[in-house]
């Protein structure tokens, strides 16, 4: 379990291991700012295509797939680096101008299996559907595993918005430090003293004033109960 890195996984999920497959050079022509690409890790150094944004850039290279690994861009191995910093470069890369990107492609198997049948062993709900659990299980890089209870309506609520504000502003998908960053502006009063304490807490990420101003509106409409 000290292996298994980062992130929340619901009690009844299916945990998937990543295998490596296939290895793929690519060479794509940035003709847009926007790539189109979200990007995640495993928390251990490895940075994953999460999502493609139909009719992108990517989307028109058919070899990029979600699940690729990225391993290389432009010849700089970007292993060890997190997804954030991933994103960053891969925006930074200059339009009208074609880079090339190096990816691992996972190996992919069972993907014919149907759900169990209300017959079988596993728990589920009345409809057949595999139960979605009441609790989380936390893995950790150091100590055992716990399981936690779930985030309040207001904590679900606001991280949700604010990982999806991750993904628009920076093309990244992350629910541990979308919960961070609400409970950072959880007892603030005003913007400016979210944006001081987010910045004393988050500072290596230099976030765009517009984003900070956004999620303190995301946080705000969550403990209003306005989503």
């Amino acid at each position: 379990m000290e292996k298994l890195l980062g992130g929340q996984i619901g009690l009844e999920d299916f945990i998937f291991a990543h295998i490596k497959g296939l290895k793929k050079e690519v060479e794509v022509y940035k003709s847009e700012e926007a790539l189109g690409l979200t990007i995640t890790d495993n928390g251990a150094g490895f940075a994953f295509i999460k999502r493609i944004k139909e009719a992108s850039v990517v989307d028109g290279v058919k070899v990029i797939c979600v699940g690729d690994h990225i391993e290389c861009i432009n010849g700089k191995n970007i292993v060890g680096m997190r997804h954030y910093e991933v994103a960053r470069m891969l925006k930074e890369l200059p339009k009208d101008q074609s880079f090339t990107i190096k990816l691992v492609e996972p190996m992919k198997a069972f993907e014919m299996l149907e759900p169990r049948s209300r017959g079988g062993g596993g728990k589920t709900s009345g409809d057949g559907k595999v139960g979605t659990g009441r609790e989380t299980l936390r893995l950790r890089s150091k100590g055992p595993a716990t399981v936690e209870e779930m985030p309040t309506e207001f904590e679900e609520k606001a991280v949700k918005k604010v990982d999806d504000l991750l993904e628009s502003y920076m093309g990244i998908r992350d629910t541990e430090l979308a919960a961070t960053m609400v409970e950072v502006g959880r007892d603030k009063k005003n913007p400016d003293e979210f944006a001081m304490a987010l910045d004393e807490a988050l500072g290596d990420f230099a976030f765009p004033d517009e984003f900070v101003f956004d999620v303190w509106g995301a946080i705000g409409d969550a403990k209003q109960g306005r989503f």
